[in-house]
């Protein structure tokens, strides 16, 4: 888990999008699995989260849920492993969500 206070700005604008999503499901999948990776995201790995946080919400929620296939024009890698994470459980227990 990171400390919120240790990130650069653009860190910390992105993991404050991830825990504020609109739905408190996708808020715990998402901010959970971001909180956890942002520290050792490299800068182009910062640009494909960032892509990802336009998507719309409740669509990411069906298939991060997996009730719906992700379409192949997200299914990029990133969003993949967000969706392994989510299904396996792993973000259940993340920590507290940054105000």
């Amino acid at each position: 888990m990171t400390d919120e206070t240790d990130l650069d700005p653009r860190r910390r604008r992105i993991l404050f999008r991830a825990w504020h999503r609109g739905t408190k499901e996708t808020d715990l999948i998402i901010g959970g699995f971001v909180r956890a990776r942002i520290a050792g995201f490299s800068e182009a790995e910062l640009g494909e989260i960032e892509a990802i946080l336009e998507w719309q919400d409740l669509d990411m929620a069906e298939w991060l849920s997996g009730r719906r296939p992700v379409p192949p024009e997200r299914a990029t890698p990133m969003f993949l492993e967000m969706l392994q994470t989510a299904l396996s459980g792993e973000h259940a227990h993340t920590g507290h969500r940054p105000a």
